[in-house]
């Protein structure tokens, strides 16, 4: 934790290109994962109604995540959350999909927001103007929400997964190529909502095969 905020340290200061109240942050989670969707999130903040305790949704308790997702739902001026499907993942790659889930996420919020704020060095190829920022959901507030969104998204379709096939251990690993999840994936084989371009799921259906 002290090595990661001595990185943030270390980043230039942010200089934001952008002085209105239309500024959305946008960010993802599951890239990594050998399962399920890639979820995005967009949030424009209410600078009337400040958030307390916004930050990278990985370094937050679950318990924590989920309260500051009610309370951005509920204070934000605009949020949407979407995503791409494991197929669309395997038919795009997983650099495209994100992307593709990012600007669904831009597209539901309302009002349209005027300058992007995006996590990470790409932008995601949307008609709004914005910048890219690296560590971005521990540098601004409006990319931390939209990491939470995300976040607690993502992990209630992991957990619905593991409601639907409990033996994958979904609840615990959500999807991550874990020791967990490669023995249940060797043992049990792929499901339908497996990314089969990935390289652990791609080797599972070919022994199959």
């Amino acid at each position: 934790m002290a090595g990661a905020k001595r990185k943030i340290d270390s980043l230039p200061p942010l200089i934001i290109d952008y002085q209105g109240t239309l500024l959305a942050g946008v960010d993802e989670v599951g890239r990594g994962p050998l399962v399920g969707a890639v979820v995005a999130a967009a949030v424009i903040l209410d600078p009337r109604r400040p958030i307390a305790g916004l930050g990278d949704s990985k370094t937050l308790s679950a318990k924590r995540r989920e309260a500051l997702d009610g309370e951005i739902r509920d204070k934000a001026l605009a949020f949407c959350v979407a995503e791409a499907s494991s197929e669309e993942i395997d038919t795009l790659n997983i650099f495209h999909a994100t992307h593709l889930a990012m600007r669904r996420a831009i597209d539901g919020l309302e009002p349209t927001p005027e300058y992007l704020l995006v996590d990470g060095n790409r932008l995601p190829g949307h008609h709004v103007p914005g910048q890219a920022v690296v560590k971005g959901d521990a540098r601004h507030p409006a990319i931390a929400a939209a990491s939470i969104l995300a976040k607690v998204a993502r992990d209630a379709a992991m957990l619905a997964l593991h409601e639907r096939h409990p033996n994958y251990g979904f609840a615990r690993h959500k999807g991550y190529p874990t020791v967990e999840h490669l023995a249940a994936l060797e043992r049990l084989g792929a499901l339908s909502e497996h990314r089969r371009s990935f390289a652990p799921v791609k080797r599972q259906l070919a022994l199959f095969s």
